[in-house]
């Protein structure tokens, strides 16, 4: 079986830092190279990759604005599709503009769907509905419009993860600083329970960094330490004692969380999107609603099994499973 794997070119395949539809695409792709699948990975020139790699540019247009976002994708898709017939199948992980081309060529394209930046995409995936195989990364990231395959959640590699149960006294917000991601409900829960809180993640919105966060740093009890590479998000979420996770806006999935859980460490989510199907209420951390609701339960976080934590991500949200499913779909897909 010949794979094509398609990646963004926003960020490199893996990311350094940020990146996550990069992340999940280079997972797969490694995965079904160790299983022996002939894997192409189209994506920027400095990714990294044990399969073949195809590239237009070297870098993606996040990490050199020198250059043009629309002309980047459209060079980085079209290379891709003026290839298609030497693959069985294309996966997809770069949202709708692919699907465009899904009508002109004969290999199928297998789409993982990692959210939706706006209504205003369905009717793209609508119009390839017969043709398109889309994949969601929930059951809650669906929309009613559309034809699903399946449901995978994203999958990953555990050896990246060190299992720790004797956590430090802190809690910690992961993610970018956005309004959406919560991490001015994740300050007001810190202070309001006494913790130590570390906030970790790139700046995604300057405005509301300088407005809500920026002000509540004093680098004693609230810290901030930027964007963090692979090495660096392992140590802080293995010797967190708890994930701060009050997101704002239905989250398809949060890789943050099930990092967490891969490392021990239990999540005190806000219940939306798709965190009930990520987070066993209780016994892996905590859905809540509000802030005052999670300052409630940081004090119980001591109850949870750090070891039901790995149990539960190991089960869900590996690499392997993730792969094993596509693989089974690919399948099923070519008959």
């Amino acid at each position: 079986m010949r794979v094509a794997v398609l990646s963004p070119v926003a960020w490199r395949t893996p990311p350094r830092h940020y990146g996550p539809w990069e992340q999940v695409a280079s997972n797969i792709a490694e995965g079904l190279i160790k299983l022996g699948i002939d894997v192409t990975l189209f994506a920027t020139g400095d990714s990294v990759t044990a399969g073949k790699l195809d590239a237009i540019c070297e870098k993606g247009y996040e990490e050199d604005r020198s250059q043009d976002v629309k002309v980047l994708e459209c060079l980085h898709i079209s290379n891709l599709m003026e290839k298609a017939g030497n693959f069985d199948i294309i996966h997809n992980n770069f949202d709708f503009l692919p699907l465009t081309y899904s009508g002109l060529i004969k290999t199928p394209v297998i789409t993982t769907i990692h959210g939706f930046s706006s209504p205003q995409i369905i009717p793209v995936y609508k119009k390839y509905n017969n043709i398109g195989h889309y994949v969601s990364i929930s059951d809650a990231d669906r929309s009613l419009e559309l034809n699903y395959l399946a449901t995978v959640y994203n999958g990953l590699d555990a050896t990246h993860f060190t299992f720790n149960n004797n956590p430090q006294d802190y809690l910690l917000y992961f993610g970018r600083i956005h309004p959406d991601k919560g991490t001015a409900e994740a300050i007001a829960i810190a202070k309001k329970s006494k913790r130590r809180l570390l906030i970790a993640g790139i700046i995604q919105d300057e405005n509301y960094f300088k407005a809500k966060v920026e002000p509540e740093i004093n680098n004693d009890d609230i810290r901030f330490l930027g964007s963090a590479g692979p090495e660096k998000r392992n140590e802080l979420l293995s010797k967190a004692s708890a994930l701060l996770h009050p997101i704002n806006f239905n989250e398809p999935f949060g890789l943050s969380v099930a990092e967490a859980m891969l490392c021990g460490t239990p999540v005190i989510a806000f219940n939306r999107g798709s965190m009930p199907e990520l987070i066993k209420h209780q016994e892996t951390g905590f859905l809540v609603n509000t802030v005052d609701e999670a300052v409630e339960v940081v004090n119980a976080i001591g109850k949870i099994n750090r070891v039901n934590c790995l149990n539960w991500a190991t089960a869900k949200f590996s690499v392997d499973k993730m792969v094993g499913d596509y693989l089974e779909l690919y399948k099923r897909i070519l008959g």
